[in-house]
């Protein structure tokens, strides 16, 4: 496909699946089981409707918001996602640079490709890392300290894997890295490699070496062993949320992985309002999960999310185009979300709210 015929992030799922390896391919698209939450969290944001304004008077749009006091030029930031050199060989530096390009929010994953020494100089602010508790809580706070040191802004720490969603696409697929790719942000710490096994080396490391049970008072500990803000990803209810914000949590992100981890857990556009109306203003929430259009932006922003993170989309662009193809699968995203708001009567992001989404 040649770049006039890539007009929205669907067009670069369909190159990118031309282009991967099977086993790749699974890893990136997959989802937990019967693959059921994965296929909601955009269908989710396809069911709701818009309840547009017209003769509102609406000029040029502002899209730009705050995230944790510092700007960004939309409210679309770059999720964490591992391995991604899978899908180009510059990975995550690539996706730093991209995030650059359209001044936007940046989270390094934990299993990157790349050592976070390497790629947070490059990146500019906001960037975060992402972190998974451990077993060994040496192993979390060096992380913890080496992302400080590397220009973090933020720790964003998982909550939703206190063990591994059976995926049955790697599980078929025995899916490993190749011996070329490492977890380097692990390496200095003895844990950079899968074990050698049959089905899925992935979710032996995780039985291996996270931390299963994890609890309000590990996020205690986090927030007591680093000055950076902490925001708790992986929140599908109000209760939790609020807990979180109480223990010191700055942000939210309702998220189920992707689909990834319990199959049957609610679409993140089911979740949202619950958590939004339970957290009020005691932290920042964020949404990530099956965002496919502007418009699916705009709904999340009238559910009560500040930003959303964008995920796959990402990896799609980075396996047709690099660099490029990461900043143009979010330049389509801020295309559709302008024209969303003109056509619902919204000049700014303060002027999108839960009315649109009801007669």
């Amino acid at each position: 496909m040649n770049s006039e015929s890539l007009l929205n992030i669907d067009d670069y799922h369909r190159a990118a699946r031309a282009r991967l390896p099977k086993d790749v391919l699974d890893y990136y698209e997959g989802g937990a089981l019967d693959e059921i939450t994965l296929r909601e969290n955009t269908a989710g944001w396809e069911r709701l409707k818009l309840y547009y304004h017209v003769l509102a008077g609406v000029g040029t749009r502002d899209l730009s918001t705050t995230i944790l006091g510092q700007s960004i030029s939309l409210p679309i930031g770059i999720a964490p996602m591992a391995f991604q050199k899978l899908a180009c060989a510059a990975g995550e530096i690539a996706t730093a640079n991209a995030a650059k390009s359209v001044g936007t929010l940046f989270i390094l994953s934990s299993f990157s490709n790349t050592a976070m020494e390497s790629v947070l100089p490059q990146a500019a602010s906001p960037r975060w890392f992402q972190l998974y508790v451990y077993k060994d809580r040496a192993i979390t706070e060096e992380l913890v300290h080496r992302a400080e040191a590397a220009g973090a802004e933020a720790i964003v720490v998982t909550a939703d894997a206190p063990g591994l969603g059976t995926r049955e696409r790697d599980m078929r697929n025995s899916f490993r890295l190749p011996d070329d790719l490492a977890l380097e942000n692990l390496v200095p710490l003895g844990k950079g490699n899968f074990p050698k096994v049959t089905g899925s080396a992935l979710a032996a490391y995780v039985r291996e070496n996270f931390k299963s049970d994890l609890k309000f008072e590990d996020l205690d500990w986090l927030c007591g062993c680093t000055r950076l803000p902490i925001i708790v990803k992986g929140v599908c209810r109000g209760d939790d949320a609020r807990r979180a914000a109480e223990h010191g949590a700055k942000a939210v992100v309702v998220s189920n992985h992707g689909g990834r981890q319990l199959d049957t857990a609610p679409a993140t556009c089911e979740a949202l309002s619950a958590v939004a109306a339970a957290v009020g203003d005691l932290c920042e929430i964020y949404v990530d999960g099956g965002i496919r259009r502007g418009s699916d932006v705009l709904k999340a922003i009238a559910l009560g999310a500040r930003a959303v993170l964008l995920g796959r989309p990402i990896l799609w662009g980075l396996c047709v185009g690099g660099a490029q193809g990461a900043t143009d699968v979010l330049e389509i995203l801020r295309r559709e979300l302008d024209e969303a708001m003109l056509l619902c009567g919204c000049t700014e992001l303060g002027d999108i709210n839960r009315s649109l989404l009801a007669p």
